[in-house]
């Protein structure tokens, strides 16, 4: 053997280089172009490998990952058409500002001016999704890219890194010099909070009327609720979240706050009378849709906005900094432990499910929610109790929660992580059952099943659209023909329960809360 093919292959120094960097789980659903790869993981040291049946299940797992473990998975994808099946939750997780390492295997260089029928513009896809993409295109640079693509992934503002890897770096060896892993890069961190724009917005609080603060990002976890409430409590201030935030920590303890809602002319309504926005983390509410003769843009008329933080930045320093200049310094008032009351037995519906949900919720569970029209109840009736992370939907793409909740589970083995899901959503990436199951996750997950894409339903009537007719209506018919969930689950492994009434629902969901495992409830609503 000649002393070449002794040396490390740069499909290993890229493993070696992102297990030095800390990342430590790679979601994949390889192809052969990642073959060395996948060899390289298989002989690793701390990278744990995990398969999806389905891109999208691996690109939201890595979501989950990253929004819980606060540190980056990385995923492992086949060409232009792997990584475009997975774009969907990509651009959930980028929504979320989730820092993932995005890798991307691609022909050979060699390869790709001869138009294979996989070749594709693998850097055109990633663009739109990636805040940093870089081709390795020569194995002596592999090593340092990788380190590159964690460093991109984590500085501010936090995102995806799409490292591509054309397959002949990664089955070329290393020439002699040149070490298996590069060093780690160092980070870029956010800004201090600025001064002047701090005592700006201090000043126009004292002076408002009726002043909304609008938090969202890193600000959601316990350090910036605290500086929030202690903000609210000195200067009347309201402080709200926007509809859809990546991570909240919520429950007993902890500071409760608002929601915006998620139609305009409800958002419109609940600011009315704003004379102060100010933004910490996010930018001016608008309307997830254009509607005939309605606004886009939902900021109060006549209100001041100012930002205290853009997204880019540490909203939870800056509202740190800003209760400070206020001289807010006393602790601010905390959620008091408040079971909701278990609903009385009869035919189950979105709201008694809710109730059931929060009566048995643990204390730090981790929920994701895509719920869609169905989680609303759980959501507002868990809010006084026990600590926990609420998950949502960021980028409004559906098919994001069984996955994200498999990437929760896998950055938090010890925490229980439940899955409320609506059933057409839950189509999109009925796989992550299958992987659930292989890792033994321990994932609840709960499908509303109202046979229906509801939400759409809704739409329709908001959109202004008429007579309709039966043909239309049938497009948001899930009923025909009938979708067993239970029995999915089941044909993946996974757990499967059936319930259509409040107290077969409470048996399975209390059940299923005491012990470990994945388990998924149809809830027929």
């Amino acid at each position: 053997m000649s002393s070449d093919a002794m040396r490390p292959t740069g499909a290993e120094s890229l493993i070696a280089t992102l297990e030095a960097s800390g990342v430590e789980v790679c979601f994949t659903n390889p192809g052969t172009s990642e073959m060395h790869a996948v060899a390289a993981i298989g002989r690793a040291q701390k990278m744990r490998s995990i398969l999806a049946l389905f891109e999208g299940v691996a690109t939201a797992a890595a979501d989950g990952y990253g929004r819980m473990a606060e540190k980056p998975a990385s995923t492992l994808l086949h060409l232009g058409p792997g990584l475009a099946n997975g774009l969907a939750n990509l651009h959930n997780a980028r929504r979320a500002a989730t820092p993932i390492v995005n890798i991307v295997g691609d022909h050979a260089v060699s390869h790709r001016d001869l138009d294979a029928p996989l070749a594709s513009d693998v850097a055109g896809f990633a663009a739109p999704v990636s805040k940093w993409i870089k081709s390795a295109d020569r194995v002596e640079d592999v090593g340092a890219a990788a380190a590159e693509s964690v460093a991109a992934a984590m500085g501010a503002p936090q995102g995806i890194a799409t490292l591509i890897l054309p397959a002949n770096t990664a089955w070329e060896h290393l020439p002699e010099g040149v070490k298996l892993a590069a060093p780690p890069v160092r980070v870029a961190v956010p800004p201090a909070p600025d001064a002047r724009m701090i005592r700006d917005v201090a000043a126009a609080l004292k002076s408002a009327q009726k002043a909304v603060i609008l938090i969202a990002g890193k600000a959601l976890l316990e350090p910036g609720l605290q500086a929030a409430a202690r903000i609210a409590a000195a200067t009347g201030a309201r402080i709200v979240t926007d509809t859809f935030v990546s991570r909240q920590t919520r429950g007993a303890g902890v500071p409760a706050i608002g929601r915006i809602p998620y139609f305009p002319e409800m958002i419109v309504d609940d600011l009315k009378g704003t004379d102060l926005l100010v933004l910490a983390g996010t930018k001016a509410p608008v309307a997830f849709f254009a509607y005939p003769g309605r606004p886009g843009a939902l900021t109060p008329e006549g209100a001041k906005v100012l930002s205290v933080a853009a997204p880019s930045t540490d909203a939870a320093a800056a509202l740190a900094a800003l209760a400070d200049e206020l001289g807010a310094k006393g602790p601010a008032p905390l959620t008091q432990l408040k079971r909701m009351e278990r609903p009385q037995p009869g035919a189950l519906n979105a709201t008694n499910a809710g109730a059931v949900i929060a009566h048995h919720l643990p204390e730090d569970a981790i929920v994701v929610d895509e719920g869609a029209t169905s989680s609303g109840a759980a959501f507002g009736m868990s809010g006084t109790g026990p600590r926990h992370d609420w998950l949502y939907l960021t980028g409004g793409s559906i098919g994001m929660g069984l996955p994200l909740a498999l990437g929760a589970a896998i950055a938090c083995p010890g925490r229980k992580t439940v899955c409320l899901h609506g059933d057409g959503g839950a189509m999109y990436t009925i796989q992550a059952l299958w992987t659930m199951a292989r890792e033994k996750t321990d994932v609840v997950t709960v499908i509303f099943a109202n046979r229906s894409y509801a939400i759409l339903k809704i739409e329709l009537m908001r959109t202004g659209v008429q007579n309709a007719g039966p043909q239309a209506l049938s497009l948001f018919d899930l009923a025909n023909p009938e979708i067993s969930f239970a029995g999915l689950a089941r044909s993946m492994g996974v757990e499967g329960i059936r319930a259509e009434t409040v107290e077969e629902f409470e048996a399975a969901f209390s059940s299923a809360m005491k012990r470990k495992g994945p388990v998924l409830i149809e809830a027929v609503i």
